[in-house]
C-alpha cells in the first residue's frame, strides 16, 4: 500500500487499538512480571491478533510503542537488571498451517531455494539467557524486555542440569564468550506435584508450568528454587566469540559437546510437508514428552540464511512458532453440580459457560471431590482454570483470585444423594469422598452399574450403551445388571427403545434390527476371560490390573469367593486393600444380592473360570514388562494377556525393577526412561523371541541404541 493509499484511522479504531493495547499491557505485566495471569494463553492470542488485524488495515497505528512491536516480557522489580549482549527476540505465531505456509512462502519470494528446516519442540517455560567466560558461568538472565533482563544467577547455579563451567571438544572448543538461550521448566510430574504443594499450603496454584517454573526462579531464597526440580533444556546461541556454527544444527552439536542440554526430538527437515508431519506427529503425542509443550518451533537451518532474512523489531523472519490449541483456558464458572457412581462415590463438577480448550468446546468438568473444592476454594461465578489434556476427562484447577467477584459466597456441599435422596456417609473417618450407602437401589448407581457391565473394560457389549441402559431400567426389564444375559426377545418388546410399530402383516409391535444386534452381541460375550467377569462386578478399588492378577493367581470365580483375605493380599498386585474390598463385597451386608449376580450370570451361561493352556510355557515367571507405542501383531489387551499368561507382570511404567521395555511405533517418555535408566529394550520381533523363549532367547540386545548406532 503506498503512502497515498494508507487511510486515516477513524476514531473508533484508534479507540480500539489503545483499549486493546492496555489489555495487552497489563496481560504482559500479570504474565511475565507477577507470574500470576489473569489472561489465558488463547485469549492473549486473540487479542494480540485483532491488535495486528487493526494495524494491518490503519498502519499509522504501528507505532514503536505498539505491543506488537515489542519483545514479549517485562523486567520484574527486585532483581537487579543487565542487559543482554545481543537482543532476545520473541517468535511470531502461526496457528494454521494455511499461515504456516504463508510464512513459507515468503522464505521463497526472498529467493531462498527450499532451505532445510530445523524443527524442534515448543517448550512452555521461561526463557533464560546464560552467559558464559571463557567456560564459566558469570551471569544468567531472564529474557526481560528483550534488551534487559533480570539477574536470577543464584538461583540458576542451583538447577542440576546448567553447567557451572563448560567442557569442550577437539570439534567444538569452548568459546571465550557466549550466550546461551534456552528454556527453564518444570517437569510434568514436577509442575503437578508443586501444585498439590500449594493447594496444601493454603496457596494458589500456578496457571501453567510457565508460570510455576518462572515463580521458582524468582525466588528470593535460591534453596526454595533449588527444592523445585527445574530444569533447562537450550535453543540457541545469542552473541558469541570465538565461535561461528554455519547452521542451527551445528550450534546445537556444540552445545551438546559443551555440557548443555538440548532436545533429542529436534529434526531438519527438507521439506514443508515433512514439517507438517513432525506438528502433527508431537500434536497427537505432546503428553508422551516429560515437559509441556504448546507447539512446535521452525526455523531456517543455515545461519547464512538467517542473517539474510534478518528480523523484524521483535522477531526473526527466519523462525515461526506452529502453535497447538491451548489446553489451559480461563472459563467462567456457572454453577457447581454432583452426580453419583456406579459405587456409590457422588462428585462434583464444574458447569461452565461454553469454552474452547484444546480444539473441543467444554460445558462440564471434574472436580474430584468435596475435599477438593473445599481445597481449591472453587466458587460458583468464580473465572476458573481449566485443563483438558489429551483425553483426560476436564479438569477444573482452581480458581484466579484477582478476578473474583466481590462478596462471592462459597459453595455448600449437599447432604444427600441427588439420585434418591439417601443421606451421604464417609466410607471412613477423613475420607475425602462422600458416597451415597443405597447401593443396591440407588436409580443412579443402578444405571452407572448397567452400562459399565457392556463397556469395553468388562464384558464389551456392544449396543448396550448409556441409553439403552436407562431404557432397560426404565421398562422394568432389568432390576439389575444381574439380569443383562437373561435378556430375550420378549423383554426387549416390551423396551420403546428396541421394537417398532407392526407393518402389515404383522402382529403387535416388533423387534428393530438394533435390538436383534444386542440379543445376538449378549451371546457371544459370555464367553470372557474371567478378569472382565470381575471387572464388571463393579468391587470397588477392583480395576483391571488387579482383576487380571487374580484371574491369574486363582483361575476360578469359585477359587476368589473362596480365598482368605491372606491369600488374596499375597497376589502380586493385589495387596490389602483390594483384598479387604473383595472380602466384603462377597461377604459384607450386601453380600446377599452381589453373590446372585454372581449366581445368575453363571445361570445365564457366562463362563467362570479360565481354562488354563498348559501348552503355553510360562517363559516370563517373575519378570515385569512394560510395553509402549503400537504394536503390529498385538493390541493392548493381547499384549497383557500374552505377558501374564507367560508367568509375567504386565505393568504401564518403567523403574528399575522393570526387566524388559517393548518399543513400538510412536512410543513415547517411556522409552527414553528405559534408555536413561539403562534398561533392556526391544523391538517387537524381540519381544516375541522373549515370549517363546524367555531372557535366554534375548541374550544380545535386540536393537542398538542411536548412540551404538553412530560408533559403529
Amino acid at each position: 500500500m503506498s503512502s497515498d493509499e494508507v487511510r486515516s484511522a477513524p476514531d473508533e479504531a484508534r479507540s480500539q487499538h489503545a483499549e486493546l493495547s492496555q489489555r495487552i499491557e497489563e496481560a504482559r505485566q500479570r504474565y511475565y512480571g507477577d507470574d500470576s495471569p489473569t489472561m489465558d494463553d488463547g485469549q492473549f492470542d486473540a487479542a494480540m491478533r485483532e491488535l495486528e488485524s487493526l494495524e494491518e488495515k490503519f498502519p499509522e497505528l504501528r507505532t514503536p510503542d505498539s505491543p506488537s512491536q515489542k519483545v514479549g516480557g517485562v523486567v520484574a522489580a527486585g532483581f537487579a537488571s543487565f542487559d543482554h549482549l545481543q537482543r532476545m527476540e520473541s517468535l511470531d505465531n502461526a496457528f494454521s498451517y494455511e499461515e504456516l505456509d504463508t510464512w513459507y512462502g515468503r522464505l521463497l519470494r526472498d529467493g531462498i531455494a527450499a532451505p532445510e528446516l530445523l524443527c524442534e519442540l515448543k517448550i512452555d517455560g521461561l526463557a533464560i539467557n546464560l552467559l558464559y567466560e571463557d567456560g564459566e558461568l558469570v551471569r544468567a538472565l531472564t529474557r526481560g524486555d528483550g534488551s534487559t533482563g533480570e539477574d536470577v544467577t543464584a538461583n540458576v547455579r542451583t538447577i542440576a542440569s546448567i553447567p557451572h563451567r563448560l567442557t569442550g571438544t577437539a570439534e567444538f572448543p569452548v568459546p571465550g564468550r557466549v550466550e546461551v538461550r534456552g528454556e527453564v521448566f518444570l517437569p510434568v510430574v514436577a509442575f503437578e506435584r508443586l501444585n498439590e504443594q500449594q493447594l496444601d499450603a493454603g496457596k494458589p496454584v500456578f496457571a501453567n508450568p510457565r508460570n510455576a517454573a518462572a515463580g521458582s526462579l524468582r525466588q528470593k531464597n535460591p534453596e526454595i528454587t533449588a527444592s523445585r526440580a527445574l530444569d533447562m533444556i537450550c535453543h540457541g546461541i545469542g552473541f558469541r566469540e570465538g565461535f561461528e556454527p554455519a547452521s542451527q544444527s551445528q550450534a546445537y552439536a556444540a552445545l551438546r559437546a559443551w555440557g548443555l542440554h538440548t532436545s533429542e526430538r529436534i529434526k531438519v527437515l527438507p521439506t514443508l510437508a515433512e514439517v507438517q508431519e513432525f506438528i502433527e506427529h508431537y500434536g497427537e503425542h505432546r503428553h508422551d514428552v516429560e515437559h509441556e509443550i504448546d507447539g512446535v518451533v521452525v526455523k531456517v537451518d543455515d545461519v547464512t540464511l538467517q542473517r539474510r532474512l534478518g528480523s523484524t523489531s521483535r522477531a526473526p523472519r527466519w523462525a515461526i512458532a506452529f502453535k497447538y490449541p491451548p489446553e489451559e483456558v480461563n472459563a467462567k464458572l456457572l454453577a457447581i453440580e454432583v452426580n453419583t457412581g456406579r459405587t456409590g462415590r457422588v462428585t462434583p463438577f464444574g458447569v461452565m459457560e461454553p469454552t474452547k480448550v484444546a480444539g473441543s468446546t467444554v460445558e462440564r468438568a471434574t472436580l474430584h471431590n468435596f475435599y477438593e473444592v473445599k481445597r481449591k476454594d472453587v466458587r460458583p461465578g468464580d473465572t476458573v482454570i481449566l485443563r483438558k489434556a489429551g483425553d483426560v476427562i476436564p479438569e477444573i484447577l482452581g480458581a484466579v483470585p484477582d478476578l473474583r467477584p466481590e462478596g462471592l459466597p462459597e459453595w455448600v456441599a449437599p447432604t444427600h444423594c441427588p439420585s434418591c435422596g439417601t443421606e451421604l456417609v464417609e466410607q471412613k473417618e477423613g475420607d475425602k469422598d462422600r458416597r451415597c450407602p443405597n447401593h443396591r437401589s440407588c436409580p443412579a448407581q443402578l444405571l452407572e452399574r448397567v452400562y459399565f457391565v457392556a463397556g469395553r473394560g468388562a464384558f464389551d457389549i456392544e449396543g448396550l450403551g448409556s441409553e439403552a441402559a436407562a431404557a432397560l431400567l426404565e421398562a422394568e426389564v432389568l432390576t439389575d445388571e444381574g439380569d443383562i444375559f437373561d435378556l430375550d426377545a420378549d423383554a426387549l418388546v416390551r423396551t420403546e427403545l428396541f421394537t417398532r410399530a407392526a407393518k402389515k402383516g404383522e402382529e403387535g409391535r416388533q423387534l428393530t434390527a438394533n435390538g436383534q444386534k444386542l440379543l445376538d452381541n449378549l451371546a457371544t460375550r459370555k464367553d470372557v476371560p474371567l478378569w472382565r467377569v470381575l471387572v464388571a462386578l463393579s468391587v470397588r478399588h477392583v480395576g483391571p490390573s488387579a482383576a487380571r492378577a487374580l484371574a491369574t493367581a486363582f483361575g476360578s470365580m469359585e477359587a476368589i469367593r473362596d480365598a482368605d483375605v491372606e491369600a488374596l493380599a499375597a497376589t502380586e498386585g493385589v495387596g490389602g486393600v483390594i483384598a479387604a474390598s473383595l472380602r466384603e463385597w462377597f461377604d459384607g451386608p450386601e453380600s446377599d444380592w452381589h453373590n446372585a449376580i454372581i449366581d445368575k450370570w453363571a445361570a445365564a451361561g457366562v463362563r467362570m473360570a479360565d481354562e488354563r493352556d498348559e501348552g503355553v510355557a510360562r517363559t516370563l515367571e517373575g519378570l515385569t514388562v512394560v510395553v509402549t507405542g503400537s504394536l503390529v501383531n498385538y493390541t493392548r489387551d493381547s499384549v497383557k494377556e500374552a505377558i501374564i499368561v507367560r508367568g509375567g507382570k504386565a505393568s504401564g511404567s518403567v523403574s528399575k525393577k522393570t526387566d524388559f521395555v517393548v518399543v513400538g511405533d510412536n512410543a513415547g517418555s517411556k522409552a527414553d526412561k528405559a534408555e536413561q535408566l539403562g534398561l533392556r529394550i526391544l523391538d517387537e520381533e524381540g519381544f516375541e523371541r522373549l515370549l517363546a523363549g524367555g531372557p535366554d532367547a534375548v541374550a544380545e540386545p535386540a536393537a542398538e541404541t542411536e548412540s551404538e548406532a553412530e560408533e559403529g
